[in-house]
């Protein structure tokens, strides 16, 4: 399956800016079934300095600086992507929950170092006990890490609702968890932090979800958004990611962008700036798929 995707970010300032840095990933991964075959950023007003480089996690990062006086600020990014079946493993003939956390106490061999450091608390997920409490029903004893994974993800989808109002990027997780709703980030999170909170490796995917227009209606341009979902590692085979948020494992309609511990590392654009008094941002995306 390939996409034509658009990612539009657009701020906007009642005063003066004088300078802006920012960062973005917004890059789509090359994984084992994901090739990005073309990808480009434009800008307005054009940035004065403009770098790239490649973060700790392989998530390709550009950060660009504005240092003259502006108003508004819009980066596009726009993106080609081809993706191929993913090939996910039978649940049920995983190895134990038990069994695979005991790998990740000391000591941890070699070749479990990179998968390892997903396993403590991260800048957005600290341990608390009532997320382990939350994931207990998930992980009775000897059942297989990844279908208890998907319990997990089951119970996030049935016991959460979806409410775009219920959070902000800054919203605790021990809110969202008291609260019951909240968005994908959340959800993503708390299936993350219950993860971790069992001595499982799970880490954060940003990337994009193609939504389908209902019968009989056009697919609208624009509508689309940024979606996340979790990442839970099975010794013998690799990461595996699911989506709390519809309750599935991830296919050919998830595009991933950025990988991180939480979305403090994956924030698709971010930044500072000098002046410009109260501002907004508004964001765009568009996931259209290609007929090859």
């Amino acid at each position: 399956m390939n996409y034509r995707i658009t990612h539009r970010t657009t701020y906007a300032y009642s005063a003066q800016v004088a300078v802006s840095h920012h960062a973005a990933r917004l890059r789509p991964r090359d994984t084992d079934t994901q090739r990005c075959l073309e990808f480009g950023l434009s800008f307005d007003p054009e940035p004065d300095l403009l770098t790239e480089h490649v973060d700790s996690f392989g998530n390709q990062v550009s950060c660009f600086s504005v240092q003259k006086l502006h108003k508004h600020f819009e980066v596009v990014s726009r993106s080609y992507v081809s993706i191929t079946a993913v090939l996910q493993p039978d649940p049920l003939q995983t190895p134990a929950w038990e069994d695979v956390a005991a790998k990740f106490r000391d000591p941890v061999s070699v070749d479990l170092l990179d998968p390892c450091q997903f396993v403590f608390g991260s800048p957005l997920l600290v341990h608390e006990m009532p997320l382990r409490t939350f994931a207990l029903p998930s992980f009775p004893k000897g059942r297989p890490v990844l279908a208890a994974a998907a319990d997990l993800c089951r119970r996030i989808n049935q016991e959460f609702v979806f409410d775009p109002k219920a959070t902000t990027i800054s919203t605790p997780l021990k809110e969202v968890l008291e609260k019951k709703r909240g968005v994908c980030q959340d959800f993503a999170h708390l299936a993350i932090a219950s993860l971790r909170a069992m001595g499982l490796p799970a880490r954060y995917i940003s990337g994009y979800l193609r939504t389908h227009p209902p019968a009989g209606k056009p697919r609208l341009q624009g509508v689309d958004a940024s979606h996340a979902w979790a990442s839970c590692f099975v010794p013998g085979f690799g990461w595996v990611d699911f989506d709390p948020t519809n309750n599935c494992f991830t296919a050919l309609d998830h595009i991933t962008v950025a990988i991180g511990r939480d979305f403090s590392d994956v924030s698709p654009v971010r930044g500072i700036i000098t002046g410009g008094g109260k501002h907004s941002v508004m964001v765009g995306v568009d996931v259209e798929p290609v007929e090859t």
